[in-house]
């Protein structure tokens, strides 16, 4: 009995080995690789706006010089209202636009280096060329079509070119005899504005770099609020905070006008308007008393009136 199950013993570890279930296998080359996408920065630099908090595109319009309707266009937004902190607006035409990411003051023009040929010679067609002979002095040539180039012509031309230049042969050079002239003034720039005063009424607060940012003129209720120059109104109404019932014209690509805290509008936007219009009422809206607050804005940026208007 014992011999029979030594010979059995063999059998059944042999089958038991048999039935043990494969180890597995891992396919290393079906892992898909985990990619990570590039982050790409927000375009930076002139010509683009990051929307800070509190910013209203009627805001953002006026510190930047442009109409809100412009900049609604330019980034595809159907509702003015729909924009959100953080956000980067196109603010310039978009032709205009510097390389995303460029430094402040710098465009979209890239600089090339000057390539520097041999053969190259800058020079006015009356002028001889210029020649070079095996042993490198430089020689001029005489004028192209009249003889060819020999050492006797060279010589004949620098003895001509070396002659003296007499009074006589060149009167200009008599300056004394000249009248003096005086060069007329330089006329106005095409962005410049013939300012008119947009009331007649008195300043009662002047420019403050810190702090009023136009001139305010004291009045009554429905003086007129007159057009400082000739322009287009690109806002009409009160969608931002501290200016009340609001105007604002934009004369050129450099200048804006804006007139706040009106009773009544007279203008619509879109509409041209001559200078000297009335355009408005003065009013009290949004503020303590009636006024009317006066600003220029050149390319965006507050400056004092004061330096613009004509003389009172």
């Amino acid at each position: 009995m014992i011999r029979i199950f030594f010979l059995i013993l063999p059998g059944l570890l042999l089958g038991g080995c048999f039935s043990q279930p494969p180890a597995p296998s891992v396919d290393r080359a079906a892992t898909p690789a985990v990619r990570t996408a590039p982050v790409v920065a927000p375009p930076t630099g002139p010509g683009y706006y990051t929307v800070k908090r509190g910013d209203t595109l009627y805001r953002i319009a006026l510190e930047i010089g442009q109409d809100y309707k412009d900049i609604a266009t330019w980034n595809n937004l159907a509702n003015p209202s729909a924009i959100k902190e953080g956000q980067v607006l196109i603010v310039a035409p978009p032709g205009t636009l510097s390389a995303p990411g460029a430094p402040e003051g710098n465009g979209s023009a890239v600089s090339k280096p000057i390539a520097i040929g041999g053969g190259v010679e800058t020079r006015s067609l009356d002028q001889p060329a210029v020649v070079v002979p095996q042993n490198g002095n430089l020689k001029r040539e005489p004028k192209a079509g009249k003889e060819p180039y020999s050492d006797e012509a060279y010589a004949r031309l620098n003895k001509t070119a070396e002659a003296p230049k007499t009074p006589e042969s060149h009167p200009e050079s008599k300056s004394e005899n000249k009248p003096e002239t005086v060069a007329p003034a330089p006329p106005a720039g095409p962005e410049e504005v013939p300012w008119l005063w947009p009331s007649p009424a008195k300043v009662v607060a002047p420019y403050s770099d810190s702090g009023n940012k136009g001139l305010d003129f004291s009045g009554r209720a429905g003086d007129p609020v007159l057009a400082a120059g000739d322009g287009k109104v690109v806002y009409a109404g009160s969608g931002l905070r501290g200016y009340g019932e609001l105007v604002i014209v934009k004369h050129n690509g450099t200048y804006l006008s804006a007139y706040a805290h009106n009773r009544k509008i007279l203008v619509k936007e879109g509409q041209s308007v001559t200078r000297g219009q009335k355009i408005a009422e003065m009013g009290s809206t949004d503020t303590d008393s009636v006024k009317l607050h006066f600003e220029i804005r050149k390319q965006g940026k507050p400056v004092d009136p004061a330096q613009y208007l004509p003389k009172r």
